[in-house]
């Protein structure tokens, strides 16, 4: 009976082989055994800086968003409530508050449902068909998010003011645009026009088009193929998209300031109330209209969070959409 030999490991410099581990010895058919468990050292792990360093990270990131963010918001939440919920209704709807948040309200709808049909036509064009000027049209869809929403307001008064390159066709067709609604509108869609292509676009270009081919092949329609097969495919990029759309008409200012007029009552949005309640020194109305168009958009958020988990549970980590990302172009 011969005793077994260790493993041994080769030395590049041509030293002398170095055994790898402690092996008992025994039969030659018998199993290796590395020695009792019990007598071997316990694995410690050697001190780093990366745990004081994470959570020293994890600490800075909390409170700067809770000092930037949560602070001004809890700030005025409570000089709203400061009097009571009774004032704080009274503050809101007895100066013009709602008829301020239904000019708010509509504008968002009109705008959401504009960009959610050509949103999704962008989107597509964009990530199915390849043509010339494909870069720069993806480039052009992300120029709200460039320019300052007051240079939007200036260029439509420039396109359709009384001296505008498309005046003549304002005063030939008697719609004024200019210090009204559809002027208001406009705008409100310029601002808001990304989203909705950004987050379909980011979908269409990650799923398959072998389904859509095969609905094709089998005599489907164009128009019936996208409602059966396409859309349920995108439809939670498309609803994160319409959630972060609807959040960023109800908050415009700079563009609906310039080329509404903020006339009390008639082009007055939300937050251009705020405007006006705090220049005429009223200053609860002006924290109750803030607060409640913050509520709405944290209820948007909260919408969208759950949205997300329900996107993750049902398709997967890397599905459905993120939000902010860009459509791939190549």
């Amino acid at each position: 009976m011969s005793a077994v030999r260790p493993p041994v490991q080769s030395s590049r410099d041509g030293a002398a082989p170095a055994v790898v581990g402690p092996l008992s010895s025994g039969p030659a058919d018998a199993p290796l055994s590395l020695g009792n468990p019990a007598t071997l050292p316990p694995i410690r792990k050697r001190p780093t800086a990366a745990g004081p360093a994470r959570h020293l990270l994890t600490g800075l990131s909390v409170g700067y968003v809770v000092l930037l963010l949560g602070a001004p918001v809890v700030a005025i939440a409570v000089r709203a409530f400061a009097e009571g919920p009774g004032a704080f209704l009274h503050a809101l709807f007895n100066s013009g508050g709602a008829s301020a948040l239904a000019m708010s309200a509509g504008l968002a709808l009109g705008a959401t449902v504009v960009n959610t049909v050509f949103g999704v036509i962008v989107a597509w064009v964009l990530t199915r068909d390849r043509f010339w000027g494909r870069s720069f049209l993806n480039a052009l869809v992300d120029l709200p998010f460039a320019i300052s929403p007051v240079i939007v307001g200036f260029s439509l008064i420039l396109l359709f003011g009384p001296h505008g390159w498309l005046g003549g066709l304002s005063r030939w067709t008697g719609i004024k645009v200019v210090f009204a609604l559809p002027g208001m509108a406009l705008a409100t869609v310029f601002v808001s026009l990304p989203f909705i292509v950004r987050e379909v676009g980011l979908v269409l270009a990650e799923i398959s088009r072998e389904q859509e081919e095969a609905a094709f092949t089998l005599g489907a329609s164009p128009l019936r193929t996208f409602f059966q097969v396409t859309l349920p495919n995108i439809r939670f990029g498309l609803l994160t998209g319409i959630l972060l759309t609807v959040a960023r008409c109800l908050g415009e200012f700079g563009a609906i300031l310039v080329v509404s007029g903020g006339v009390a009552g008639m082009t007055e949005t939300g937050t251009l109330f705020v405007f006006r309640s705090l220049e005429d020194r009223r200053d609860l109305s002006a924290y109750a209209m803030a607060v409640t168009l913050a509520s709405i958009s944290i209820l948007l958020i909260v919408a969208l969070e759950m949205l997300k988990r329900r996107q993750h549970r049902q398709t997967g980590p890397g599905r459905g959409g993120a939000s902010g990302a860009r459509t791939t172009t190549s």
